[in-house]
């Protein structure tokens, strides 16, 4: 499975301009890819208190989302603001290139940016399956917590986390993609932005793609756009957790 990782900067609480770019680049990766990979509300930046940006799976991201996965052939993943039931969640999405749209929301809110105060939690996981991985979507602050990112007998072979990781603890991000790769016998997927944000919140990218060793299969430069593909294979995945069978040893934890 061909993965692509775009590393950019986003327009603060401006959708159209977001869309705008996004669709610029999907259209440039058509034919090359099978997946491509967007950060965290990638149509807004983190706006934790522009409710008015908020949208149902029938708005105009999903939309856009579906149409190009269709046109360019491709699948897409990421997260947006959305509304349901008169909540606000951080929702993640997986866009098939038939159109299927899944979606789960973001567990871990981050309380200190105040996204507690507006936004309710996801209540579970989602996995999908595409091109013969089993692959699972989490959401930035999600990184922090082991337990919810647990790969139980082997449900999944790629862990992706879509993010806006703040420059000021990037070391934090660099570090915990790698526990996660290696607790999980796992390949692992961490798309973070660049720029300055409407907050003054600066983010330095750091974007990362590692096998199941935590080992780099991508090299992004800092604070630069970056546009990189790379050609996964379970083969080598089955045969590490064969050869080093770490996963038969683990606690049994309930995702509830």
């Amino acid at each position: 499975m061909r993965i692509t990782l775009i590393q950019d900067i986003l327009f603060w609480a401006d959708k159209e301009a977001n869309l705008k770019m996004t669709e610029k680049n999907l259209s440039a990766l058509s034919g090359t890819t099978d997946l491509v990979v967007l950060p965290e509300m990638f149509t807004t930046g983190f706006c934790t208190d522009q409710l008015n940006l908020a949208e149902g799976n029938d708005g105009q991201t999903i939309k856009s989302l579906k149409s190009w996965a269709e046109k360019y052939q491709l699948a897409i993943t990421g997260s947006f603001i959305a509304s349901e039931n008169g909540k606000i969640f951080n929702r993640a999405f997986f866009v098939f290139p038939t159109g299927e749209v899944k979606t789960a929301d973001k567990r871990h809110l981050f309380s200190m940016g105040g996204e507690h105060k507006h936004f309710a939690p996801g209540d579970k996981r989602m996995i999908v399956n595409y091109c013969g991985f089993n692959i699972c979507i989490l959401v930035c602050y999600d990184v922090r917590f082991p337990v919810w990112a647990r790969n139980i007998n082997n449900e999944y072979d790629l862990l992706i986390f879509v993010a806006n990781f703040p420059e000021r603890r990037i070391s934090d991000w660099d570090i915990l993609l790698k526990a996660r790769a290696i607790e999980n016998q796992s390949y692992v997927c961490g798309l973070n932005r660049i720029g300055i944000d409407g907050l003054g919140i600066a983010y330095n990218g750091h974007s990362a793609l590692l096998d199941f060793k935590a080992t780099p299969l991508l090299d992004f430069p800092e604070n630069e756009k970056s546009t990189q593909t790379f050609e996964l294979s379970t083969e080598p995945l089955q045969k590490y957790r064969e050869k080093f069978a770490v996963w038969k040893d683990a606690d049994a934890f309930e995702i509830i």
